[in-house]
């Protein structure tokens, strides 16, 4: 089978000089980023380190806030203005479903898009983008995130994807390449069609899928790494065009996002294999104009692509080093660093919430209410201690709070009991159960 071809573009962003060279081995996860490196990007009070959050919201299950074309973007925004760092993504997983790229098991798995809005971004310094199977990994304290001033970026094309739209998203790479200066340095494409397919589990309720030809794609990304020296991989891959009715549900801001779980499995595929930043978009046949369209999906009707979002996330997204004593010295953010997450009050089951709320010293976990899912995963289900807030309004009120050292509920009326007294131990060394409240 004949290998993909590079296309390479007149016009290149300078080179930013080597520390290590890429691995040349698909199976090889362990690779070092070329990119400079920065120690720090915020500025903290005297005496005080950083406060850093992270923001989980799923869609392909229907997450009332955050399950369409990046309704999620307005809280991150807000909630990026009161903590020093915070950190969340472009796509996350709920339970391990790799599986499902060839074909085989019947798990489940969740995508989210709580920073990508199609052909709207909003930049933030202070915002790490990161994939959902290196959040996961990184909650574990697997992976550490190393943040950087640039990332070489690197586009694969689906094959499949018809000429004239393959067209149309090269006029976006190149409009964001002249217009916003974002470093896309070369694209490909597979040498055989994807063959994505999609489809909703009916147990769950959750959008799923899969790639008929994962080693196409896995083909392509190597390819670039070795040739075009990229740090990051955005990729488009050609999604089949969803039933009417399904589609008109989601533009009326009801039912799920068909396509999250599908791209969802992609970019963990290319994250698992290469250990390097990726973002997805898919390829769709342009809609026809409708005059009953909700505001929560309007961002994906303004242009023919998905990319603008994906390829300004992944210009500065931090790089994904594992773990190890010298993380510390190169100014890496770990799992330890992290002081509180916020998650929809029923999707509490993923690794990464699973993974932080089963520390010694885990952060503060925030649930809200407001954002429904289609599942069931609490934290009372779950036996996961927290915080249940009503919206968004409150969590970021709370996390100001213990931003500031404050106990939230001293912000509220009657929540602040008289102090208890702990037991104590006696001359025998058993406990005496003496707590209670002064009157």
């Amino acid at each position: 089978m004949p290998l993909p071809l590079i296309h390479r573009h007149t016009l290149r962003p300078p080179s930013v000089p080597n520390v290590s060279s890429h691995s040349s081995s698909v199976g090889n996860k362990y690779r070092t980023p070329h990119q400079k490196r920065i120690s720090s990007s915020y500025s903290y009070l005297p005496g005080k380190r950083g406060y850093t959050s992270v923001m989980i919201v799923p869609t392909g299950i229907g997450a009332s806030i955050g399950g369409y074309a990046g309704d999620a973007l307005p809280v991150a925004r807000t909630l990026a203005s009161v903590v020093d760092s915070l950190i969340s993504h472009p796509n996350v997983k709920r339970n391990e479903t790799l599986n499902l790229i060839c074909g085989k098991g019947s798990g489940t798995l969740d995508s989210a898009t709580v920073l990508n809005a199609a052909m709207l971004y909003w930049p933030m310094s202070n915002v790490l983008y990161v994939e959902g199977y290196a959040l996961d990994r990184f909650a574990e304290g697997l992976w550490a995130l190393q943040p950087v001033h640039q990332n070489r970026v690197g586009l694969v094309l689906d094959a499949g994807i018809e000429n004239e739209l393959r067209l149309r998203h090269l006029q976006v790479v190149d409009a964001t390449r002249a217009s916003l200066g974002l470093p896309v340095v070369e694209y490909i494409v597979t040498d055989t069609p994807l063959q994505v397919e999609k489809w909703v589990d009916p147990k769950s309720g959750q959008s799923t899928g899969r790639l008929k030809r994962p080693d196409s794609l896995l083909r392509a990304v190597q390819t670039l790494i070795d040739q075009s020296n990229v740090d990051a991989i955005a990729v488009v891959a050609r999604f089949p065009d969803d039933d009417i009715e399904d589609t008109d549900n989601y533009r009326q801001g009801m039912g799920i996002d068909h396509l999250a779980g599908v791209e969802a499995v992609i970019s963990h595929l290319v994250v698992k294999n290469f250990r390097i930043p990726c973002a997805h978009a898919p390829a769709l046949t342009p809609l026809q104009l409708t005059m009953s369209l909700s505001p929560k999906s309007a961002a994906e009707e303004i242009g023919y692509t998905f990319l603008p979002c994906v390829l300004a996330g992944l210009s500065n997204a931090p790089q994904y080093l594992v773990n190890s004593s010298e993380s510390l010295q190169r100014g890496c953010v770990l799992a330890s660093d992290v002081d509180s997450i916020i998650l929809p009050i029923d999707a509490c089951g993923g690794d990464g919430a699973l993974a932080f709320a089963s520390k010694r010293n885990k952060p503060l976990i925030i649930t809200v209410e407001e954002n429904q899912t289609v599942l069931n995963d609490t934290t009372d289900k779950l036996e996961i201690e927290a915080v249940k807030v009503s919206n968004y309004w409150e969590a970021i009120g709370v996390i100001a709070a213990h931003k500031a050292g404050v106990d939230p509920n001293s912000l509220r009326q009657n929540r602040i009991r008289n102090i208890r007294r702990t037991s104590s131990i006696s001359s025998d060394g058993y406990a005496i159960s003496t707590a209670s409240s002064f009157n």
